[in-house]
């Protein structure tokens, strides 16, 4: 089976990667990831902006209204005065998909206790899934597979899980996972084989 290319938009948000005082991680580890954990052809949107509300709902436009079935940020989802990417989000929204968030704090509670500081949110705009994601590029990984005891068994299921059944329910490509990275979840009936 041949796929189209599924567009992917990945945005960092940071003054600081913004403006060249260090270099960006977040693009890195989301195409990294993405690259590793989908068998689908992906074609990547990347933005590196800064913490600007504004700036940040208007790249979210952009991206999901161009096509990207996926859109996940990277950085400012803290509580200091500059993490805006919550309402940025918030902001563009037609639905909020709250048990992402929960989710992804369950997942990093289990490393530190500062995760119930952590605002990400997820929301459907049009046909597309956006997703804040936490802005280490460790924390990135882990959010987005789970995790898995030394044996490999599945502690805790990781975000990613649920998101390729999540878009096909608004309308999306079918975007099939290696399994060795992430197993994905869908009903028996929405299961498709190809030979």
């Amino acid at each position: 089976m041949t796929y189209d290319p599924v567009r992917i938009g990945i945005v960092s948000i940071s003054d600081r990667a913004s403006s060249g005082v260090y270099e960006d991680k977040g693009l890195p580890a989301l195409r990294d990831w993405l690259s590793r954990a989908l068998k689908n052809p992906l074609a990547f949107e990347p933005r590196l902006i800064p913490d600007e509300q504004a700036q940040i709902s208007q790249t979210l436009i952009e991206l999901a209204d161009a096509g990207c079935s996926l859109v996940l940020t990277t950085g400012g989802t803290g509580p200091a005065v500059r993490d805006v990417t919550p309402e940025a989000t918030l902001a563009v929204a037609d639905k909020e998909m709250p048990g992402f968030g929960e989710q992804m704090r369950q997942i990093s509670l289990r490393f530190v206790p500062t995760a119930i500081l952590s605002r990400q949110v997820a929301v459907i705009r049009g046909q597309s899934l956006i997703v804040n994601l936490p802005g280490q590029p460790k924390a990135i990984a882990e959010t987005l597979e789970g995790l898995k005891d030394d044996a490999g068994q599945q502690l805790v299921p990781g975000i990613f899980a649920a998101v390729p059944y999540c878009i096909d329910l608004i309308g999306g490509p079918y975007l099939e996972s290696d399994p060795a990275v992430c197993k994905v979840w869908r009903p028996k009936a929405a299961i498709r084989t190809f030979d």
